[in-house]
């Protein structure tokens, strides 16, 4: 376990750790919990694939567009308070959607992007300013992050069904997951009021973009989260083409995420004990380079092979990504504008991935050229990663010229 701050309890680092997790279960199964219900929503509603689709849209591009709110409402009110008020639009979001009219399904699904963009940023800064050592802190978060995901893609409808509800009830059945984070955090974490706009530096957001090492790490977020959407939305049509069953693409779908958390829990753990970390990069690329590689040429033959290797990639790699933010940031307000930069610029790009790699595969009718693509773009991604992983951490005033040695 990370060591906390000074003043700090043995038990309260545990309690802390445990909230961070519970506020960390709750940044996905509110969009991924949509998928499994949309047949259900479309026949209630009489809504066409393409305005059900965007159901699971919006939050995405939310997750984007709100990310630069972040730091502001951290230096406003503390970041403590700032995630107990993601938490709590979280839940306005989803019950939001147990009303009737149409119009607040979308409402509700905005309100919860926002609320898990604003949770995005928050909670890697706040381990940052927690742990000396924060690199186990973020793989537990990490991993997290994608055991909630896995858990609103299959409870969701199996909890539907045991319970005999709705698919409104569905989705607000994890209303109680969002108020339970948030009564683990108030308690635990307290209100922040004491910390209100300390260790703020000056200037904004974007300007940290003039250092090449902000630049990096940006780039490698988005480039990493190209890759994941990309594949994710379309890996059991890629799979069910090659002639594996249906149903076998989305359990592989499925098994892809678990291994992902757990690469999601070691790479940061990892990261933070190395001065640089430019051997996970490798390893990292290395991963996706032989999961789209064997998806290219042995889709059928091998599949499971390939689709660990791409669990691992995806997992190890967004959770290194939002590690390098941590370990590349002076203070955790700049970590916060790091990530709120490198999330905006990340989510709105990673969207384009599923219509760019949908649109190639019409063109071509077959999967060779967006594989090929995809292979292409780890290029970009090893370099990022390579820059981004260098012992070396942004300066504290945004408008010093070049990064400091870390050590």
């Amino acid at each position: 376990m990370a060591h906390g701050r000074a003043g700090r309890s043995r038990l309260g680092t545990w309690l802390l750790v445990a909230a961070i997790v519970a506020v960390a279960l709750n940044q996905r199964p509110a969009v991924v919990a949509v998928a499994p219900l949309l047949a259900d929503l479309r026949a209630d509603t009489g809504l066409s694939s393409a305005l059900a689709g965007l159901l699971t849209t919006v939050p995405v591009l939310c997750f984007g567009a709100f990310a630069p709110v972040a730091p502001r409402l951290a230096q406003r009110v503390g970041l403590e308070t700032a995630v107990g008020a993601s938490l709590l639009l979280l839940a306005a979001g989803i019950a939001l959607r147990l009303l009737s009219p149409v119009a607040l399904l979308y409402a509700g699904s905005l309100l919860a992007g926002a609320a898990i963009a604003l949770a995005n940023v928050l909670l890697p800064a706040y381990v940052k300013r927690e742990f000396a050592r924060p690199g186990a802190v973020m793989g537990a978060y990490s991993a997290a992050l994608n055991i909630g995901a896995g858990a609103g893609a299959a409870l969701t409808l199996p909890l539907a069904d045991a319970l005999d509800v709705g698919w409104r009830t569905a989705l607000g059945l994890w209303l109680f997951l969002a108020l339970g984070g948030l009564v683990l955090w108030l308690p635990v974490a307290g209100t922040g009021r004491s910390r209100r706009g300390a260790d703020v530096p000056p200037g904004g957001s974007w300007s940290l973009l003039r250092h090449p090492l902000a630049r990096r790490v940006c780039a490698f977020l988005a480039m990493q989260s190209v890759q994941f959407y990309a594949v994710a939305a379309w890996l059991p049509t890629l799979l069910a083409d090659a002639g594996v069953p249906t149903g076998e693409g989305g359990w592989l779908l499925g098994l892809s995420n678990v291994v992902g958390a757990a690469g999601a829990l070691l790479a940061p753990a990892q990261a933070g004990r190395m001065r640089g970390q430019r051997p996970l990069v490798a390893v990292v690329v290395a991963a996706y380079a032989i999961g789209l590689a064997g998806l290219l040429l042995s889709p059928a033959s091998g599949t499971l092979v390939w689709v660990c290797a791409w669990g691992v990639a995806q997992g190890s790699g967004f959770a290194l990504a939002l590690t390098l933010i941590v370990l590349r940031s002076p203070t955790p307000l700049v970590a916060a504008r790091l990530g709120g930069v490198a999330q905006c610029l990340g989510y709105l790009v990673a969207a384009s991935g599923p219509l760019l790699l949908g649109a190639l595969r019409d063109l071509t009718r077959g999967w060779t050229w967006p594989l090929l693509l995809l292979l292409a773009a780890v290029v970009p991604m090893a370099w990022a990663g390579w820059g981004a992983a260098r012992d070396a951490v942004l300066p504290v005033d945004e408008r010093a010229p070049e990064p400091v040695s870390a050590g």
